[in-house]
Protein backbone atom coordinates (compact mmCIF):
# COMPACT_ATOMS: atom_id res chain seq x y z
CA UNK A 1 0.00 0.00 0.00
CA UNK A 2 3.01 2.55 1.13
CA UNK A 3 4.72 2.00 -2.47
CA UNK A 4 1.57 2.72 -4.10
CA UNK A 5 0.71 6.08 -2.95
CA UNK A 6 4.50 6.36 -3.19
CA UNK A 7 4.41 5.54 -6.70
CA UNK A 8 1.24 7.81 -7.24
CA UNK A 9 2.39 10.61 -5.61
CA UNK A 10 5.66 10.66 -7.53
CA UNK A 11 3.11 10.28 -10.68
CA UNK A 12 1.75 13.86 -9.68
CA UNK A 13 5.06 15.32 -8.75
CA UNK A 14 6.64 14.50 -12.03
CA UNK A 15 2.97 15.52 -13.68
CA UNK A 16 3.64 18.93 -12.01
CA UNK A 17 7.40 18.98 -13.03
CA UNK A 18 6.36 19.23 -16.58
CA UNK A 19 3.91 21.61 -16.49
CA UNK A 20 6.10 23.61 -14.69
CA UNK A 21 9.21 23.08 -16.94
CA UNK A 22 6.23 24.43 -19.89
CA UNK A 23 5.41 27.45 -17.94
CA UNK A 24 9.03 28.21 -17.56
CA UNK A 25 9.95 27.51 -20.96
CA UNK A 26 6.88 29.68 -22.25
CA UNK A 27 7.97 32.87 -20.16
CA UNK A 28 10.97 32.77 -21.29
CA UNK A 29 9.73 32.99 -24.92
CA UNK A 30 7.16 35.71 -23.82
CA UNK A 31 10.22 37.71 -22.38
CA UNK A 32 12.41 37.15 -25.10
CA UNK A 33 9.61 38.78 -27.45
CA UNK A 34 8.83 41.41 -25.50
CA UNK A 35 12.20 42.22 -24.43
CA UNK A 36 12.95 42.46 -28.32
CA UNK A 37 9.71 44.63 -28.64
CA UNK A 38 11.74 46.94 -25.71
CA UNK A 39 9.01 46.24 -23.74
CA UNK A 40 9.76 44.68 -20.22
CA UNK A 41 7.13 42.65 -18.20
CA UNK A 42 9.84 42.26 -14.87
CA UNK A 43 7.51 39.41 -13.48
CA UNK A 44 7.99 37.42 -16.39
CA UNK A 45 11.63 36.80 -15.18
CA UNK A 46 10.34 35.63 -11.24
CA UNK A 47 7.60 33.66 -12.24
CA UNK A 48 9.83 31.66 -14.24
CA UNK A 49 12.23 31.73 -11.41
CA UNK A 50 9.94 30.30 -9.20
CA UNK A 51 8.09 27.58 -11.63
CA UNK A 52 11.62 26.57 -12.05
CA UNK A 53 12.70 26.07 -8.47
CA UNK A 54 8.93 24.05 -7.90
CA UNK A 55 10.09 21.73 -10.99
CA UNK A 56 13.24 20.98 -9.72
CA UNK A 57 11.96 20.31 -6.01
CA UNK A 58 9.48 17.90 -7.68
CA UNK A 59 11.78 16.15 -9.95
CA UNK A 60 14.18 15.15 -7.22
CA UNK A 61 11.85 13.84 -5.13
CA UNK A 62 10.30 11.79 -7.63
CA UNK A 63 13.65 10.58 -8.43
CA UNK A 64 14.02 9.44 -5.08
CA UNK A 65 10.92 7.82 -4.92
CA UNK A 66 12.39 5.85 -8.63
CA UNK A 67 16.01 5.44 -7.03
CA UNK A 68 17.26 7.46 -10.17
CA UNK A 69 19.11 9.97 -7.65
CA UNK A 70 22.31 10.49 -9.26
CA UNK A 71 24.53 8.85 -7.45
CA UNK A 72 28.33 7.16 -7.12
CA UNK A 73 27.93 2.92 -7.10
CA UNK A 74 31.58 2.63 -7.11
CA UNK A 75 31.93 1.22 -4.18
CA UNK A 76 28.54 -0.72 -3.78
CA UNK A 77 29.12 -2.14 -6.80
CA UNK A 78 32.45 -4.26 -6.00
CA UNK A 79 30.87 -5.48 -2.26
CA UNK A 80 28.88 -8.64 -2.01
CA UNK A 81 25.07 -8.54 -2.14
CA UNK A 82 24.89 -8.48 1.69
CA UNK A 83 26.87 -5.50 2.17
CA UNK A 84 25.19 -3.41 -0.73
CA UNK A 85 22.12 -4.42 1.39
CA UNK A 86 23.50 -2.59 3.90
CA UNK A 87 24.80 0.26 2.46
CA UNK A 88 21.18 1.01 0.37
CA UNK A 89 19.89 0.24 4.35
CA UNK A 90 22.03 3.43 5.21
CA UNK A 91 21.17 5.41 2.08
CA UNK A 92 17.54 4.98 3.18
CA UNK A 93 17.72 6.04 6.75
CA UNK A 94 19.78 8.96 5.56
CA UNK A 95 17.22 10.06 3.00
CA UNK A 96 14.66 9.53 6.16
CA UNK A 97 16.75 11.73 8.01
CA UNK A 98 17.00 14.46 5.60
CA UNK A 99 13.55 14.47 5.61
CA UNK A 100 12.60 14.37 8.85
CA UNK A 101 15.24 17.60 9.33
CA UNK A 102 13.72 19.44 6.56
CA UNK A 103 10.22 19.27 8.31
CA UNK A 104 11.48 20.25 11.27
CA UNK A 105 13.37 22.91 9.89
CA UNK A 106 9.66 23.88 7.76
CA UNK A 107 7.80 23.87 11.30
CA UNK A 108 10.50 26.13 12.55
CA UNK A 109 10.04 28.66 9.63
CA UNK A 110 6.75 28.63 8.94
CA UNK A 111 5.59 27.71 12.91
CA UNK A 112 1.79 26.84 12.24
CA UNK A 113 0.86 26.04 15.90
CA UNK A 114 1.70 29.81 16.47
CA UNK A 115 -0.26 31.06 13.21
CA UNK A 116 -2.92 28.90 14.33
CA UNK A 117 -2.64 30.52 17.92
CA UNK A 118 -3.17 34.03 17.04
CA UNK A 119 -5.63 33.37 14.77
CA UNK A 120 -3.43 34.27 11.52
CA UNK A 121 -2.91 37.50 12.29
CA UNK A 122 0.21 38.02 10.68
CA UNK A 123 1.28 41.25 12.73
CA UNK A 124 0.46 39.08 15.85
CA UNK A 125 3.27 36.16 14.90
CA UNK A 126 5.53 38.52 14.10
CA UNK A 127 5.77 39.92 17.16
CA UNK A 128 5.42 36.54 18.74
CA UNK A 129 8.02 34.75 16.63
CA UNK A 130 10.28 37.50 15.70
CA UNK A 131 9.78 35.41 12.02
CA UNK A 132 8.66 37.44 9.08
CA UNK A 133 8.34 34.49 6.47
CA UNK A 134 4.96 35.82 6.34
CA UNK A 135 5.35 39.05 5.82
CA UNK A 136 7.55 39.22 2.60
CA UNK A 137 6.50 39.87 -0.78
CA UNK A 138 7.71 38.63 -4.02
CA UNK A 139 9.80 41.74 -5.63
CA UNK A 140 7.74 42.20 -9.20
CA UNK A 141 4.90 39.81 -8.67
CA UNK A 142 3.81 41.59 -4.80
CA UNK A 143 2.23 38.34 -3.53
CA UNK A 144 3.82 37.10 -0.12
CA UNK A 145 7.01 35.03 -0.82
CA UNK A 146 5.26 32.19 1.76
CA UNK A 147 3.12 30.74 -1.02
CA UNK A 148 6.29 29.85 -3.04
CA UNK A 149 8.05 28.65 -0.10
CA UNK A 150 5.56 26.18 0.66
CA UNK A 151 7.50 24.11 -2.13
CA UNK A 152 9.61 23.08 0.84
CA UNK A 153 7.35 21.59 3.25
CA UNK A 154 5.69 19.67 0.21
CA UNK A 155 9.27 18.60 -0.74
CA UNK A 156 9.66 17.41 2.56
CA UNK A 157 7.07 15.34 2.56
CA UNK A 158 7.68 13.72 -0.22
CA UNK A 159 10.77 13.30 0.32
CA UNK A 160 9.63 11.24 3.80
CA UNK A 161 6.98 9.05 2.00
CA UNK A 162 9.39 8.00 -0.38
CA UNK A 163 12.19 7.12 1.51
CA UNK A 164 9.64 5.35 3.89
CA UNK A 165 8.80 3.55 0.84
CA UNK A 166 12.02 2.91 0.03
CA UNK A 167 13.11 1.57 2.94
CA UNK A 168 10.50 -0.93 3.45
CA UNK A 169 11.52 -2.21 0.30
CA UNK A 170 15.32 -2.26 0.75
CA UNK A 171 14.26 -4.12 4.10
CA UNK A 172 12.59 -6.62 1.79
CA UNK A 173 15.32 -7.33 0.16
CA UNK A 174 14.19 -5.51 -3.05
CA UNK A 175 17.16 -3.68 -3.90
CA UNK A 176 18.16 -1.84 -7.49
CA UNK A 177 20.10 -3.51 -9.93
CA UNK A 178 21.96 -2.23 -12.52
CA UNK A 179 20.74 -2.48 -15.70
CA UNK A 180 21.84 -3.28 -18.92
CA UNK A 181 25.08 -1.56 -20.04
CA UNK A 182 25.14 0.96 -17.18
CA UNK A 183 28.02 1.76 -15.91
CA UNK A 184 29.40 2.83 -12.11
Amino acid sequence: MLHRISAGWARVELFIAAVMAGVVTVLILVNVVTRTMRISVFWLEETAIYAMVFMAFLAASAAIERREAISITLVVDAVRPKLQWLFYIFVDLVTLGCAVFLLYVCWIWFRPDVMLQVGFDIRAFQRETFVFTYSERALTLGMPKFWFWLIVPVFSLGLLLHGLSNLVKTLRGDIPRPMAGETS
